[in-house]
């Protein structure tokens, strides 16, 4: 059967072949250049695969990436919301979860433009038990961007970060190495010079290359920024990094109308041999057109953490929150926490905190409260 097949073609092979014999003196062999032709194919097949690579990768840069972040909680208190002629402790056991997608990407290789993407089942309007814990997003189960930023080199020393969603204090250096799971003392007692204000973001930072950094934060309201008719935020910040320790001055502005409050806070830092470490800061804040009882503030924290056994271990004390004067005889409101975060692999760490928050009114209780907290991240 081949071999009636090939009796076949070979007619018509030299039939196609006929009318090229016709035009031979005008095609010589000379002009025909294997090595020529085999080069323009390659070329070719190479724009073709290159094309194709594009399309599979899904057109992204190669300089993009992402990482995500999911959190889930699961714990109860007991006293919260309690005044003392109530026997109701809100001891329910509550869940939530929060999952945080960060992208970033580069232009020059000395750039960056990030994107925070979070969701979360939190909402700060409900008596949520788990609003202690700090990365619980207040989304209410929606995916909304978080924050949007683009940090570039100005010169050699200078970085420049614009954007909004971000706190004024982006670029600051805080002197503090307590790293605690609470919403409240993982501020290291900078309650209100760090100015979160959250909208609008211009920042720049200088280094000068010998541990000491300098830096300017503004964040304000996106629809009238540097006008009485929204909020405006400001912050100085300077710091120097040791080997083990670390010392920090911040000093915020809050523009609310005619309102211009003002806070200060210092913090600090030691890292023993052993890998131990302290962390202090105090915070003291003049409120404008307030009355003379309550016009002054104060905050202070002071927290433990290191290394015991496969895990870090935690303590910390401070205000919950900033204190006015308007107080009277309550004493400041002070919290306590103690946390181990414990690592089982390099994506998944696990961390139980027992924390106890004073009470805030005359009448109310003292809120104490178990959690579990679990990381992942990839």
């Amino acid at each position: 059967m081949k071999l009636f097949k090939s009796l076949l073609v070979a007619p018509a092979t030299l039939g196609l072949l006929a009318p090229m014999s016709a035009t031979a003196n005008e095609v010589t062999i000379s002009d025909f250049n294997p090595a020529e032709q085999l080069v323009i194919t390659n070329s070719r097949v190479d724009g073709l695969e290159a094309r194709f690579n594009d399309i599979e990768a899904g057109s992204f840069s190669e300089t993009t990436s992402a990482s995500f972040k999911a959190i889930m909680a699961l714990g109860a208190i007991d006293g919260k919301g309690v005044t003392t002629t109530k026997t109701d402790g809100n001891e329910d056991l509550e869940f939530g979860y929060s999952f945080q997608t960060k992208l970033e990407t580069s232009f020059t290789g000395d750039d960056s433009l990030s994107i925070a993407i979070d969701s979360g089942n939190y909402s700060s309007t409900d008596d949520f038990a788990l609003d202690i814990l700090a990365g619980m997003d207040e989304t209410g189960d929606m995916l909304k961007v978080d924050g949007i930023g683009y940090k570039f080199p100005l010169g050699d020393n200078i970085t420049v970060l614009v954007g909004d969603g971000l706190d004024a204090s982006k670029q600051f250096t805080t002197a503090c190495v307590y790293g605690g799971p609470s919403d409240v003392l993982d501020d290291c007692g900078n309650v209100n010079a760090a100015v979160d204000e959250g909208g609008a973001h211009l920042s720049l930072e200088y280094d000068f290359g010998n541990g000491f950094t300098t830096a300017f934060g503004y964040a304000g309201d996106e629809t009238s920024l540097g006008t009485e008719g929204g909020q405006d935020g400001y912050g100085l910040n300077a710091a120097y990094s040791a080997d083990n320790y670390g010392l920090s001055v911040t000093y915020g502005i809050v523009e609310d109308g005619n309102d211009n409050d003002t806070y200060t806070a210092f913090n600090g830092y030691y890292s023993f041999d052993n890998g131990l470490n302290i962390s202090a800061g105090y915070e003291i804040g003049d409120k404008d057109n307030e009355p003379a009882t309550s016009d002054e503030t104060e905050a202070y924290f002071v927290g433990i953490n290191g290394e015991v056994g496969p895990g870090e271990l935690g303590v910390a004390a401070g205000t919950y929150g900033s204190m006015t004067e308007a107080n009277g005889s309550i004493p400041d409101r002070m919290m306590y926490e103690v946390y181990y975060d414990y690592a089982l692999n390099d994506g998944m760490t696990i961390t139980p905190v027992i924390f106890t928050a004073e009470k805030a009114t005359a009448t109310a209780m003292d809120e104490t409260g178990f959690m579990v907290k679990t990381t992942f991240k990839f």
